[in-house]
């Protein structure tokens, strides 16, 4: 049961974190994120980022309230899945993501590794996989980013694995290229069991929209096992949500 702990969160249990609006959800996570950044022992903080409405929150919270704190000097920023489009198009997502925050903290241009949507996509899938293989730490064959950030679409897909792509998630490569089922659109994207080896997994996730989908993985309903982020479940144990009153609206 949700139990009210003050005017903006509301808390089910330390792992699901429910807020009045996208920009409370965004603010409080700005902090939690440094947080984690600032106690992290090591001399590189690997973060994979994904696209979306709340990660553009983010992002310029990040830039307005952590714009010069030195710990960007540590941090290498990932990205969970990218369009094959060029940086400067509007839907890139190192194009926002560039925007919002990078030009506005103090950070090395080589903690930036995004996924060059100009490339041919099998190409830049090997390559990005490559570049992923040589910098991160591995355990049982695959790489452990410190923290993964994730969002999922009113369909239950998460990163660009979409609900007819399934085999994503047992994929045996790092990155595999994946098709948006609309549009056709090229992507790259993280692979199940790269996501699932992260030391930490979050999800933002806000909009009612989402309701359906929030509620189906929650309970654990049969129509869960047909959603991509149902079987995103890090081995070790560290599963976060943030969500939006809108998106919880089904489950509290």
């Amino acid at each position: 049961m949700l139990v009210k702990q003050d005017d903006n969160e509301f808390k089910m249990n330390k792992n699901i974190h429910i807020f009045k609006t996208p920009e409370d959800l965004a603010r409080q996570f700005a902090d939690q994120l440094m947080s984690i950044i600032e106690k992290h022992s090591g001399k590189k903080f690997h973060v994979a980022i994904s696209g979306g409405r709340t990660p553009d929150l983010l992002f310029s919270i990040l830039a307005e309230k952590y714009a010069n704190s030195s710990f960007w000097q540590k941090v290498h920023f990932w990205w969970v899945d990218e369009r094959m489009v060029a940086s400067d198009h509007p839907e890139s997502n190192f194009r926002v993501a560039n925007n919002l925050l990078f030009t506005k903290i103090a950070i090395p241009e080589k903690n930036i590794r995004r996924i060059k949507g100009e490339n041919d996509p099998e190409t830049e899938a090997l390559s990005y996989s490559a570049q992923i293989q040589e910098t991160l730490p591995f355990q049982d064959k695959w790489p452990v980013f410190d923290l993964i950030l994730l969002g999922m679409g009113d369909d239950g897909h998460t990163a660009s694995i979409f609900p007819d792509q399934m085999r994503l998630l047992d994929a045996e490569n790092i990155c595999a290229v994946a098709t948006h089922p609309q549009s056709g659109q090229k992507r790259v994207t993280l692979t199940g069991k790269v996501i699932n080896q992260a030391k930490q997994v979050v999800f933002l996730v806000t909009g009612e929209n989402k309701a359906e989908r929030i509620s189906e993985i929650f309970f654990k309903t049969q129509k869960a096992g047909d959603l991509p982020a149902f079987y995103i479940a890090p081995l070790s144990g560290n599963l976060a949500w943030y969500l939006d009153q809108d998106a919880a609206q089904k489950i509290s």
